[in-house]
């Protein structure tokens, strides 16, 4: 009832209410863009192909586009151009000087930086685009390419540019105009908008029965249990005690406050499951489109529920979280700020030293971390290969969706309680990733 009751809150504010009917128009106006199929394609023939020879990796990027990369419609691309391009740019902070200077220099700074990214996604999506046109081209054997040449090639590469520039735009309007971050709830809709036909295929296993009710019970239980978890650690930080000394300013005492420091369990997110995946991925997709035994061969070995895919998977986990952690956070920077501001950490020296104890917490935080993305992003593979579950629960979208909810309840709730509408929890507010 509390719930509902907060939901009611939310349509008594005009400006909220008409922020979530814009979000809501824009996301349906993206999951109809999803179906409009393009030009010169056969659409039905080519998912069937791509489902039989595409393998993890197409499975994997389709899961963000909401199934439209499979149907290649005229949002096939998806978001993926502009992450990439993104990730690309965070990156690049810590290579080119430059472009690291550029994102020191607060909201111009990072006008410009979102500017370049725009760019570069155009040209990401091009690229892209071009390539799909002339890999169906030579897959096709005219089985779902009705003119192929350059003509279908140029229609192709403009189609899908413009579509991801179109969902780019749409996830902007959402949001300096709606509510949450735009970007975030387009993959959002693209995972979930996959979720009802997971169920109906569940519910017709049971009635066919080759699921028992009792197990999709426990399924249910143990999605629950995944979920909590994953909001648990998702939501926990490491509070590092900060004090900051008395400055005389004039007749005026500044400071002499005491605050804290919060490190985040899961510093790195969701690149590293990414990362990961799309890395393992590329190549056995890639052989299996060559006819060869042993390359056949490498590629059943890299494909997911094998004992190699596993390892790597769980390597590269742990490679990149730490990777990505050291990219997004400098313990030196934050010491020189707080040394410059006054601050300290009881117990230890400024400067130096406390650089190194933030570092050495930071690397068991990560080290944790990269173990719960493990067992997340482990978990579909077991249910799959071992107890033949006809969904995929669990990894890279599981994340996403409970981190997108988080942020987007966190943005609501603040608008809630500014107007002094109660928020959806009874002890203070949900907080969303930082």
């Amino acid at each position: 009832m509390r719930v509902l009751t907060a939901f009611q809150n939310v349509f008594k504010i005009p400006e909220l209410k008409s922020r979530v009917l814009f979000t809501l128009a824009l996301l349906t106006v993206y999951r109809i863009g999803a179906h409009i199929p393009t030009p010169g394609i056969n659409g039905e023939e080519l998912s069937k192909f791509l489902a039989e020879k595409g393998g993890a990796l197409m499975g994997f990027f389709d899961m963000f586009s909401g199934g439209a990369l499979s149907r290649v419609t005229i949002f096939a691309l998806g978001i993926m151009p502009y992450i990439s391009a993104s990730i690309i740019f965070q990156l690049l902070t810590v290579v080119i000087p430059a472009i690291g200077k550029l994102a020191k220099e607060g909201e111009a700074g990072r006008k410009k930086i979102v500017k370049y990214t725009r760019y570069a996604t155009v040209v990401i999506s091009a690229i892209q685009s071009f390539g799909i046109a002339v890999g169906l081209e030579s897959m096709s054997q005219g089985a779902f390419i009705q003119n192929p040449g350059w003509s279908f090639r140029l229609l192709t590469m403009i189609t899908l540019t413009s579509g991801t520039a179109f969902i780019m735009w749409l996830g902007e309007q959402i949001t300096e105009r709606g509510i949450g971050n735009g970007i975030s709830l387009i993959i959002f809709a693209g995972i979930v908008a996959r979720f009802p036909n997971a169920v109906v295929s569940t519910f017709r296993l049971v009635q066919a029965g080759e699921l028992s009710l009792f197990f999709v019970i426990f399924l249910v239980a143990m999605m629950v249990g995944v979920v909590a978890a994953i909001v648990f650690i998702e939501r926990g930080q490491r509070k590092i005690p900060v004090q900051y000394a008395k400055r005389v300013v004039g007749r005026k005492v500044y400071g002499g406050q005491s605050t804290h420091l919060p490190l985040k369990i899961n510093t790195s997110g969701v690149i590293p499951p990414i990362f990961a995946s799309s890395i393992i991925m590329f190549p056995a997709t890639v052989a299996g489109f060559i006819a060869i035994p042993w390359v056949q061969g490498v590629a059943q070995q890299l494909s997911p529920g094998t004992m190699v895919y596993t390892l790597l998977y769980v390597g590269l986990i742990f490679f990149f979280s730490y990777f990505y952690t050291a990219i997004v956070f400098n313990p030196v920077d934050i010491a020189d700020n707080l040394k410059k501001y006054g601050g300290y950490i009881p117990g230890i020296r400024p400067g130096q030293k406390t650089s190194e104890y933030i570092y050495k917490v930071l690397s068991r935080l990560t080290f944790i971390g990269a173990i719960y993305l493990a067992i997340v992003c482990v978990i579909p593979e077991v249910l799959i290969k071992k107890f033949n579950v006809p969904f995929y629960f669990g990894g890279t979208s599981l994340l996403i969706v409970i981190g997108v909810a988080l942020d987007t309840v966190s943005q609501i709730e603040s608008h809630l309680l500014t107007r002094s509408y109660e928020g959806f929890l009874k002890k203070g507010r949900i907080k969303g990733r930082r």
